[in-house]
């Protein structure tokens, strides 16, 4: 296993844990904030209890979110020394707002956790939009620090080394917007729709409860809505690929041939020795349509340029097809659960209905990995597009075989201490649901 190869498996194998928790943070608190407004308006205990158990599932994906995260900040210094050293004077301001955005949602939710029946409900309640918005700042943060190693702003280079830095110019980058607007719709939807397919599942087996039932229509509502919203971001997203990262976008979609009227790629097995897509479905125009809203407008094929300067591009390929075909599944269900919802005039909970929000659940968190997946891969062999090469900035130390294997064990345990405490709040949900049929 060469270095570089170990290093960006270590750094593949924690973002792809981290995300999870990530994205947890962004979405469970609106949930919880939810159930208790809903509680305050109507003073239903229900809401009560399910905000109490929203917390108590928050407060264990945070708890682990921090240990992943704190770990991928040492792997940063660690594993990429010279992206460091290049990028950090740069960047380093979204890094420091990310930190003092963390540390503010640990004070609220502790204050979340904690104050219940010590401080006023309304103050209480405050509390809880202060760890959903500082939640999602400090993923807002995060990301547009990767935006910039996507679109290099803020700075010119003298003498091969970043100088005349502007920090402000760096964090609002050309890719911050669509890229932080994608990346908090995607945590929206993928938390929606995974809680909504978790108590969904709960009333397949206990119809009636009253619970479940309220969960279920809250998560399934945020989920449905932000999954409207998902196709809208992702063509934002998708356009300034294709003008900032053009090699990344033909990677995408499989493009080898510069064409007028290219066509839209579904599926297909991309043979790099070859240079051409086998099996795939083409739809003429389509690419060229949706790109620049011109059917006969040229996109650049990978062939526009060297083997060495292309990613991957069949785990490009798949990665984008994959999260599109999430993305597509999730608004697909949401109109349709829209449109049943309309026409009954309340959430749909007909059993298939049911079965298909469960087939759901998994969708979002395997769209965010896909998502990443093509962020990341297809910006090789770039770690800052344009200016640093990937194998330029990693670690010199051998054996990184070593902490590979360790921290695979880390996140093995950590998966498994997770999957034991969600099991026990989804356990003690299902007593409620016994002492209520009792009562």
């Amino acid at each position: 296993m060469t270095d570089l190869f170990a290093a960006r498996s270590q750094m593949a194998m924690s973002l792809a844990f981290h995300i999870l928790f990530a994205v947890a943070g962004i979405g469970m608190p609106l949930l919880m904030c939810t159930a208790e407004g809903r509680w305050l308006r109507t003073r239903d205990p229900l809401y009560l209890q399910l905000a109490k158990q929203w917390a108590k599932g928050t407060a264990v994906l945070f708890a682990v979110g921090a240990v992943s995260g704190t770990v991928l900040s040492f792997e940063l210094g660690l594993l990429w020394p010279g992206f460091m050293a290049y990028a950090g004077p740069i960047i380093g301001m979204p890094f420091s707002l990310e930190g003092f955005a963390f540390f503010l949602e640990a004070i609220f939710l502790g204050i979340y956790l904690y104050g219940w029946e010590r401080v006023a409900p309304r103050l209480h309640w405050a509390a809880g939009w202060g760890v959903a918005v500082s939640g999602a700042l400090s993923g807002v943060f995060v990301v547009t620090a990767n935006a910039w190693m996507n679109a290099p702003a803020g700075f010119e280079v003298v003498d091969g080394k970043p100088r005349n830095i502007d920090p402000i110019a760096a964090m609002f980058n050309p890719a911050a917007l669509t890229e932080t607007l994608h990346v908090l719709v995607a945590a929206y939807i993928a938390v929606g729709f995974a809680v909504a397919g978790i108590h969904a599942w709960m009333l397949l087996h206990h119809p009636r409860d009253p619970l479940h039932r309220s969960a279920y229509a809250i998560a399934l509502t945020l989920g449905a809505v932000a999954a409207l919203f998902g196709p809208v971001t992702g063509d934002m997203s998708a356009k300034h690929v294709a003008r900032y990262q053009p090699v990344k976008f033909a990677a995408m979609e499989a493009l080898w041939e510069t064409e007028r009227g290219a066509p839209f790629t579904i599926g297909g097995w991309p043979d790099e020795a070859a240079e051409v897509t086998r099996g795939a479905i083409e739809i003429p125009y389509l690419l060229s349509a949706l790109t620049y809203l011109d059917p006969r407008a040229e996109i650049k094929g990978l062939k526009a340029w060297p083997r060495e300067e292309r990613p991957p591009v069949a785990i490009v390929h798949w990665a984008f097809t994959l999260m599109v075909a999430c993305g597509t599944a999730l608004a697909g269900t949401a109109v349709l659960g829209g449109g049943l919802a309309w026409r009954r005039r309340a959430v749909p909970t007909a059993r298939w209905f049911l079965w298909l929000v469960v087939a759901c659940g998994p969708l979002g968190m395997l769209a965010l990995e896909a998502g990443w997946t093509v962020t990341e891969v297809g910006r090789q062999p770039w770690v800052v597009q344009g200016f640093l090469r990937t194998a330029d900035a990693v670690t010199p130390m051998p054996w990184l075989v070593v902490p590979f294997t360790l921290f695979t064990l880390l996140y093995l345990m950590l998966a498994a201490i997770v999957v034991v405490l969600l099991r026990r709040q989804v356990a003690a949900s299902a007593a409620l649901h016994g002492n209520r049929s009792n009562a």
